[in-house]
């Protein structure tokens, strides 16, 4: 197949026709979640989008390695200014587990919920704390090329040194006068030669549980070095597109840049792409931000902003139906869109492979098959390429009026258009049956937790906390609210 394939590259601001480094061999990097907490519907959208690029490039029989880590050390609270205490060590403390556990825990639910939402898995998942070596032997080459320097045991990178050769900033558009007026000089940073400088590896302090000894000091890599470290030792030293959301492109991604080459001399990736963000009542959806609905919650319906539960394919549908670059605003109504959308296409899909084919045929499926592969290669854009299916649902309901025609041979044409798109390269299936299961499981889970509410309303502690312990056992955690009580799988 001809590959007119093109994508936006960030660093460039403008589309590129993509030219593979080593075709067909492609390496594509993500990033991953720090994994502290539940998945939520903002961490579907950069899988959703790297998902549908890992299949569409596969379709176009590329050789795709998928790397997508998972950072469980190094992620600071305050990563810009380099302070904080880690976020996984502090959840671990909150909970009273190990570090490692409570990645477990919540790496457990983003796999699950991601295998819900008929994600591909990566090629390659590496950890942040498998790789400690590899980071460290990035920071000796960033030091022995002059743009790191060591302050107390802790390495910290030089960004007035290394924009004297080269450019920080390029890809955000930031500003190195503007960094400088605007960073925050604070006593913890005094070590720092400038207060933007971010830190390579930090001396733990004492009780920090995740450390590792290096020739430094007993302390932790930073953030951003992980994606640089890792990237180029599944992919090479370059490799051809690295993806992750818009809030990572200042600056996770401005410092990768920066760290790669200054290490090896070079850029390491030709075309950046990055997603946009789920917003609800036009507000970035973030752990950070308090404002966000977990993906099981969503599943469930059981979140005072949701009226009804949401199927996996229904927020597939849903993130889809927006271009990966343009925001997309969550409300029930867009949602209950979006599932209305999807049981019109997945009819149309059982309709159609019920059709029997005319003698002749007045549709021609050609044109429709190259209007939808227009939308694809042009940067991936699936609003259009869903407009272009549902002018195609028009066409089948229109066979089954009798206002069109279709031959044997059209017809074949037509089913496998569908088949290749709506489910290899969208990732879509029928979800009715597991819909109307999740259902029946938010009503029956409603009737249970009224029961247990009107227990103890009663103050029969003995029944309430039965229907406690036989829902955890049964792998359902209950959290008391001040109005009631809001339930989740574990």
């Amino acid at each position: 197949m001809q590959n007119n394939f093109t994508i936006f590259n960030s660093l460039s601001r403008k589309k590129e026709l993509f030219k593979p480094i080593h075709s067909p061999f492609v390496g594509l990097y993500v990033c991953g979640p720090t994994v502290y907490s539940d998945t939520h519907l903002g961490h579907a959208r950069p899988n959703i989008t790297f998902d549908l690029l890992f299949r569409y490039l596969t379709h176009l029989d590329y050789k795709v390695r998928y790397v997508r880590n998972i950072t469980d050390v190094g992620h600071l609270e305050d990563e810009t200014a380099g302070e904080g205490e880690d976020r996984i060590s502090k959840k671990a403390r909150q909970e009273h587990l190990e570090p490692m556990e409570v990645v477990q825990k919540y790496m457990n639910t983003f796999h699950r919920n991601l295998e819900q939402l008929n994600t591909l898995p990566p090629s390659i998942e590496p950890r942040a704390s498998g790789h400690v070596i590899e980071q460290q032997e990035f920071i000796k080459q960033i030091l022995a090329n002059g743009y790191a320097y060591e302050v107390n045991g802790s390495v910290y990178f030089d960004i007035l040194k290394y924009n004297e050769k080269y450019k920080y900033g390029k890809l955000s558009g930031r500003k190195l006068e503007d960094l400088q007026s605007n960073t925050r000089s604070l006593d913890s940073q005094q070590e720092k030669h400038n207060s933007f400088d971010f830190a390579l590896w930090k001396k733990a302090a004492p009780g920090h549980i995740m450390k590792w000894p290096s020739p430094w000091s007993t302390g932790f890599p930073g953030w951003h070095l992980e994606c640089s470290a890792m990237s180029v030792k599944y992919l090479g030293d370059v490799f051809d597109i690295h993806g992750g959301g818009m809030d990572l492109q200042f600056p996770h991604h401005e410092c990768e840049i920066a760290q790669s080459t200054a290490a090896l001399g070079k850029e390491s990736v030709n075309y950046w792409m990055h997603n946009n963000m789920i917003t609800i009542n036009g507000q970035k959806m973030a752990r950070s931000l308090g404002n966000f609905i977990t993906l099981d919650q969503l599943f469930s319906g059981n979140h005072p902003a949701l009226e009804q539960p949401y199927g996996p394919m229904t927020i597939r549908f849903f993130i889809l139906q927006a271009h990966y670059r343009s925001t997309i605003d969550f409300s029930n109504e867009a949602m209950q869109a979006a599932e209305k959308g999807l049981q019109k296409l997945m009819k149309a899909v059982i309709t159609l492979s019920k059709l029997n084919p005319s003698a002749t045929s007045t549709i021609n499926v050609d044109e429709l098959r190259k209007k939808c592969y227009e939308a694809l290669d042009d940067d991936l854009n699936s609003p259009i390429l869903l407009s272009h299916l549902f002018d195609g649902v028009k066409i089948i309901n229109s066979v089954v009026d009798g206002g069109e025609k279709i031959d044997a041979t059209g017809l074949e044409s037509l089913k496998e258009l569908f088949n290749t798109l709506v489910f290899e390269i969208l990732g879509l299936k029928d979800e009715s049956t597991g819909k109307n299961d999740e259902k029946l499981t938010a009503e029956l889970m409603k009737i249970i937790v009224e029961l247990r509410q009107n227990a103890k309303t009663n103050k029969d502690w003995a029944t309430s906390d039965k229907i406690r312990n036989e829902l955890k056992s049964a792998g359902i955690a209950l959290k008391d609210l001040k109005d009631g009580a809001e339930w989740e799988r574990e």
